[in-house]
């Protein structure tokens, strides 16, 4: 039986900072992302990360101008980390060949990583803890290359990739779902069909690397990715609201009208929907 994800579930995810926090215990996410055919890819990723709320984000890819024009809180160096989102805005067919030994390198590492788009192809290598975070046709070609077949059910068929990955499925799409590799099935309704545009996805990679980094060792990775998903789609419903007529503002906040959204404009919506699921 499928789960479905609610506030409460996310508040226990959540980790608000206290006095005691400097910016490493809150969190760190390393970041290797964009491309210079996608440079706006991790733009949006190290924007969600920071607006979700870590205490640092360490950027190291092709970007670093465009990341740092945005966000220049941003540290371009290498260092420390407590985990990494990888693959946002990059293509496997033109990857060079360094870059391929870098995130190999992070895949093979004890620390979570965020495993998106153009470093999915590296995933059935994993020894790192991972959760992979596809689109349908990504799915299919990851499950092409596990050895699987075709699966007319998207649950059934997540649940399946996580099963031969040993690891966790977020399958994106106007339900996202988490899958785990004992079975476990959780459902996040996308809250507005406002969401599908360009660049939605690598806001969730942010939201997610950022809840990683400041999970404890050991946390559980499917309510965390199940968290980020729920997160996204709660500030792409605030996003959204923000355009709505003031008479049926109520109908927008719950995701069944409102006006058109970017994916910058869910980034600057998170910290709000942060700040709901904090404050009950």
């Amino acid at each position: 039986m499928d789960d479905t994800w609610s506030p409460r579930d996310v508040a226990g995810v959540l980790r608000p900072p206290s006095a005691e926090d400097d910016k490493y215990s809150r969190g760190v996410l390393g970041v290797r992302t964009g491309s210079v055919e996608y440079p706006g890819a991790a733009v949006l990723g190290v924007e969600a990360a920071w607006r979700t709320g870590l205490g640092m984000v360490r950027y190291l890819g092709t970007a670093r101008d465009a990341v740092l024009a945005r966000r220049p809180e941003t540290v371009a160096a290498d260092g420390r980390v407590q985990a990494w989102l990888i693959g946002s805005g990059t293509d496997a067919a033109s990857r060079p060949d360094d870059e391929t030994t870098a995130l190999r390198g992070i895949l093979s590492g004890d620390l979570p990583v965020v495993v998106d788009a153009g470093s999915l192809d590296l995933a059935p290598d994993a020894r790192a803890p991972i959760v992979v975070t596809p689109h349908d046709r990504e799915h299919e070609r990851l499950r092409t290359a596990l050895g699987l077949g075709e699966m007319e059910d998207r649950s059934e068929a997540a649940a399946d990739t996580a099963r031969a990955l040993g690891n966790v499925v977020l399958l994106k799409g106007s339900v996202t779902i988490v899958a785990d590799p004992g079975g476990r099935v959780i459902l996040v309704d996308a809250a507005t069909p406002w969401l599908a545009t360009a660049g939605t996805g690598d806001v969730l990679g942010g939201v997610l690397g950022a809840l990683l980094a400041g999970a404890p060792e050991g946390a559980d990775l499917a309510a965390i990715a199940a968290s980020a998903a729920w997160l996204h789609g709660r500030a792409g419903a605030l996003a959204a609201a923000a355009h709505a007529p003031a008479r049926s503002l109520a109908a927008a906040r719950s995701g069944v009208a409102g006006g058109p959204i970017t994916a910058l404009d869910v980034a600057e919506a998170l910290p709000r929907a942060v700040a709901e699921v904090l404050a009950g």
